[in-house]
C-alpha cells in the first residue's frame, strides 16, 4: 500500500511537472488549447506508465506509443477544427510532423494553436512522461528520472525566449513539486548497530562537510555569472530559421502594373460592401522598400500566423476604423493576399505575416474560389500636421534612404532643382508629386520597366520616342526614386482600387502609389498622377533657358544735347516750364522701390554676416564647432542638395564632396573645377563634439570654422552668378533649424 501510495505522489509530480512546461510554452500560443493538451499527454503518459508498473517493462514502452498516436491524433482533430484547417486528416498528420518544428520557430507570436504548432510540444510532453515514470516509478531512481523533466522545461524556455514576460511562479511550483518527488521517495533508515554507528555518523558528517564546501565553492565561482544571466535578454531561436520567402512572381509584383494595365477587364477577385463613405477603398497586396536601382523588391520578413495577427503601434492624434471585407479569388495568381491595411484577423485562409508592412502572403498558390475574411484596422493621421512633420533619420531608416549605385544625372539635377527652395519634408514631397502630376501621361500599353534606365527615358526621353508616358508604375517608382535622393525615406506600395459597395476587382483596379514616412505621422501615401489630359513637356521646367544679357545702357546725354533740335517739342515744353513732368514722375516711384528692395537686399546681408559670425566667434569651442557644421548644412541646402540627418560626420564629409552634390556651372573656369576644400577638421571637431564633449579647443574650433567658411565659400563660386547673389540674400539660413 505504502508503495502505491509512493508511486501515485511521485507520478503526480511529474504530470503536474510536465503540465507546468505547457503552461510555461503556451504563455506564446493565442489561446489554453495547447496547455490543454500538454497537461492530457503527461496525465495520459505517467499515468499509463504508474498503473502498468507491476507488467514487464517491455510491454509499456509499446503500449505507451500506440496510445500516443491515437492522442496524437485527436489533438491534431482538435486543433485543425480550432484553426479552421480543412483537408484529410490524413495529409493534415503528415504535413504536421514534418514541417512541425520549423513553422513552430517561424509562427507569428501569438502562435496560433494548429495541427503544425501543437504537435511538437504534445509528442515531446508524452516522451518525456513515459521516460521519467519509467526511471522514477518502475526503478525507483527519481533523481534521475526527473532529467527528462527538466530538459522538457528547459526547452519550453528556450522556445519562448524574450517573447514572453518571465515565469514568475511557474519555476518555483516547478522546483516545488521535483522536491516533493524527491521527498516522497526517500528510503527509511536502517537500524543502527552500536558498534558502528559512531564510525557512520562521522563519516556522514565528513562527507556534509565536504559536500557543504563543494557547494559553496561553487556557488562562489557560478553565482555571479548566473546572476549576470536573469537580467539578460534570453536568446530567441527564430533567429536561427529561415522564416518563408517569396518567389519570383511575389519578389517584385511592380512588374504586373504594366501587364494588368493591358488587360483591364480581366476578374481578379471580389470584394464584399465595406461601408465607407467613399467611391473606392484601397487594398495593399505587396511593400517594396528596397531598390538597387534595377528592381523594387519586397524584401518582408513573412511569419506563419494564425487566425489573431498583432497590432502595430497606434499614431499619435490619429482617427482609427475597423473595416469588415470578405474577398473570394478570381483570376488573381501568386501567394500575395490582397488586404485593407492594416490586418488585425483573418479565417478562411493559412497565412504569413509581415509586421513591418502589415502584408499576408500563403504557403500555397492562389487558387479561385478561395475565401478568406479580413477584420483592419484603418489609421489615418491628422493630415494638417503635415506641413510641419519632419522626417526621421538614423540606421533605423537607412534602408529606405538607399539607392543603387549609378543614379542618371539627369535624375540627380532633377531632384536637386526640386529640393532647392523647399527646405520642409512636406515641401519636398509635394514638389515631386506636383512636378510629375504636371508634366506626364499616363497609358496603357507603356513598356514595363523602373530601372535607371527606364525611369530616365520615363522622365526625359523625348514625346515623340515614346517618353514622357508611363503607367503607375513609372510614376511611383520615379517618385519613390526622386524623394530618396532629396533625403525623404520612402517605397513603394502595390495594390488595387476596390469599390466600396463591393464587387468585382479588375486588372484595371490595379495601381501603385509612393508613401513617405514621417514622425509620429507613419507611412503618407502621395498621388503623383497626371491630374490633367494635356500636361505640359517637362523642357518647359526643367531645361534651363539661356539668359538673354542685359542691354548696355546708353551714353547720357550732355548739355548742348539738351538744347538739340533733336529733342522732342513736349520733353522741350516741359524743360521750359519747370513743372515735373510724367517721365520724372515715373522714375522716382521706379527709384523708390529700387531702394526699398536694395535696403530689404543689405539687411539681409548684414542679418546672414551676423549670424555667421557669432556662429564661428561665440560661445564655447563645442558651441563654435556646432555652428561651423551648420554653416556646412547651409551651403548643401542652398546648393540643392540638403545633408541627409541620419549620416554620420564622416559620411556626410564623403557626401559633401560627392560631384552631384556641387554641381559646376556650364563654361565655369578650370579653377572652379578644382577639388573643394577639405573638412577633415570639421568632421574631427563634430566627432570630439559628440563622443568627447568639452575636450575641443579654441584652435580646433577656429580649424573647423575656417573650414566650413572655405567650402561654402568655393560651393558658392561654382553657381552661376544670379545663383551666387540669391545665395547671400537667402533669407532660410535665419530660420533654418539645424540639428546636429
Amino acid at each position: 500500500m505504502v508503495r502505491w501510495v509512493r508511486a501515485l505522489v511521485v507520478g503526480a509530480a511529474l504530470a503536474g511537472m510536465i503540465t507546468l512546461a505547457g503552461v510555461v510554452l503556451g504563455r506564446i500560443y493565442a489561446d489554453p488549447l495547447l496547455v490543454r493538451l500538454v497537461a492530457g499527454a503527461a496525465i495520459g503518459s505517467v499515468g499509463l506508465s504508474v498503473g502498468m508498473r507491476r507488467l514487464p517493462n517491455w510491454t509499456v514502452a509499446p503500449l505507451s506509443a500506440t496510445v500516443l498516436g491515437a492522442y496524437t491524433i485527436v489533438g491534431l482533430k482538435l486543433a485543425a477544427g480550432q484553426a479552421d484547417v480543412t483537408g484529410p486528416l490524413s495529409q493534415i498528420a503528415r504535413d504536421s510532423l514534418v514541417n512541425g518544428i520549423p513553422r513552430l520557430l517561424t509562427a507569428m507570436i501569438p502562435v496560433q494553436p494548429a495541427p503544425d504548432t501543437v504537435v511538437v510540444p504534445v509528442i515531446a510532453a508524452w516522451l518525456a512522461g513515459l521516460a521519467a515514470a519509467e526511471v522514477a516509478v518502475r526503478a525507483r531512481r527519481v533523481l534521475l528520472g526527473l532529467l527528462p523533466v527538466v530538459a522538457l522545461y528547459a526547452g519550453a524556455l528556450y522556445v519562448v525566449g524574450p517573447n514572453a514576460s518571465a515565469a514568475g511562479w511557474t519555476t518555483p511550483a516547478f522546483a516545488g513539486l521535483a522536491i516533493v518527488a524527491l521527498a516522497t521517495s526517500a528510503r527509511p533508515a536502517h537500524a543502527e548497530v552500536p558498534e558502528v554507528s559512531a564510525k557512520l555518523r562521522g563519516r556522514a558528517m565528513a562527507g556534509a562537510a565536504a559536500g557543504l564546501v563543494a557547494v559553496i565553492a561553487l556557488g562562489a565561482a557560478v553565482g555571479p555569472w548566473v546572476g549576470g544571466q536573469v537580467s539578460a535578454s534570453p536568446v530567441d531561436p527564430r533567429r536561427y530559421v529561415q522564416p518563408p520567402q517569396v518567389d519570383s512572381l511575389d519578389e517584385s509584383p511592380l512588374n504586373r502594373i504594366s501587364g494588368w494595365a493591358l488587360s483591364p477587364e480581366q476578374r481578379l477577385f471580389e470584394v464584399s460592401p465595406t461601408g465607407a463613405k467613399s467611391r473606392t477603398v484601397r487594398l495593399r497586396l505587396a511593400v517594396l522598400p528596397d531598390y538597387d536601382g534595377i528592381t523594387w523588391r519586397v524584401g518582408a520578413t513573412y511569419r506563419n500566423a494564425g487566425r489573431v495577427l498583432p497590432q502595430l503601434p497606434r499614431l499619435p492624434d490619429a482617427t482609427t476604423a475597423d473595416v469588415r471585407q470578405e474577398i473570394v479569388i478570381d483570376g488573381l495568381t501568386g501567394r500575395l493576399l490582397p488586404v485593407v491595411p492594416t490586418p488585425t484577423e483573418i479565417t478562411g485562409a493559412r497565412i504569413a505575416f509581415d509586421a513591418a508592412t502589415g502584408t499576408l502572403i500563403r504557403p500555397e498558390q492562389l487558387s479561385t474560389g478561395l475565401r478568406y475574411s479580413v477584420v483592419s484596422e484603418v489609421q489615418t493621421p491628422d493630415v494638417n500636421l503635415l506641413p510641419a512633420a519632419d522626417v526621421p533619420s538614423g540606421n533605423a531608416v537607412a534602408r529606405f534612404l538607399a539607392v543603387g549605385p549609378g543614379v542618371p544625372e539627369r535624375i540627380q539635377r532633377l531632384a536637386d532643382q526640386l529640393a532647392d527652395g523647399n527646405g520642409a519634408a512636406f515641401d519636398r514631397a509635394t514638389a515631386i508629386e506636383e512636378f510629375l502630376a504636371e508634366h506626364y501621361r499616363k497609358v496603357a500599353d507603356a513598356p514595363s520597366g523602373h530601372a535607371y534606365p527606364n525611369l530616365d527615358f520615363f522622365l526625359f526621353g523625348p514625346r515623340a520616342q515614346g517618353g514622357q508616358v508611363g503607367t503607375s508604375e513609372q510614376f511611383a517608382a520615379s517618385f519613390a526614386l526622386l524623394a530618396r535622393l532629396t533625403g525623404l525615406p520612402s517605397r513603394v506600395v502595390v495594390g488595387f482600387d476596390a469599390p466600396a459597395g463591393g464587387g468585382a476587382v479588375t486588372a484595371g483596379n490595379a495601381i501603385a502609389w509612393p508613401e513617405v514616412l514621417f514622425n509620429d505621422l507613419g507611412w503618407v501615401a502621395f498621388d503623383p498622377m497626371p491630374k490633367s489630359k494635356n500636361p505640359r513637356p517637362v523642357e518647359e521646367d526643367f531645361t534651363p533657358k539661356p539668359t538673354k544679357p542685359p542691354t548696355p545702357p546708353s551714353e547720357p546725354p550732355t548739355s548742348a544735347d539738351t538744347s538739340s533740335s533733336s529733342a522732342p517739342p513736349a520733353a522741350l515744353a516741359a524743360a521750359t516750364d519747370g513743372g515735373p513732368g510724367a517721365a520724372v514722375i515715373a522714375g522716382g516711384a521706379s527709384g523708390s522701390v529700387v531702394l526699398l528692395l536694395a535696403g530689404l537686399a543689405l539687411a539681409l546681408v548684414v542679418m546672414r554676416r551676423g549670424l555667421s559670425r557669432r556662429r564661428l566667434t561665440v560661445g564655447t569651442p563645442d558651441e563654435r564647432i556646432g555652428g561651423a557644421w551648420a554653416e556646412l548644412r547651409d551651403a548643401l541646402r542652398l546648393s540643392g542638395r540638403p545633408l541627409p540627418a541620419h549620416l554620420a560626420a564622416t559620411e556626410a564629409a564623403a557626401y559633401a564632396k560627392e560631384p552631384s552634390a556641387v554641381r559646376i556651372r556650364r563654361a565655369a573656369p578650370a579653377s572652379e573645377a578644382a577639388p573643394l576644400p577639405p573638412l577633415d577638421e570639421l568632421v574631427a571637431g563634430i566627432n570630439t563634439v559628440g563622443f568627447a564633449p568639452g575636450a575641443a579647443d579654441d584652435a580646433q574650433a577656429d580649424r573647423a570654422g575656417s573650414q566650413a567658411v572655405a567650402y561654402a565659400t568655393a560651393l558658392r563660386a561654382r553657381r552661376s552668378w544670379w545663383r551666387r547673389v540669391w545665395w547671400s540674400l537667402h533669407p532660410g539660413p535665419l530660420r533654418w533649424r539645424r540639428p546636429l
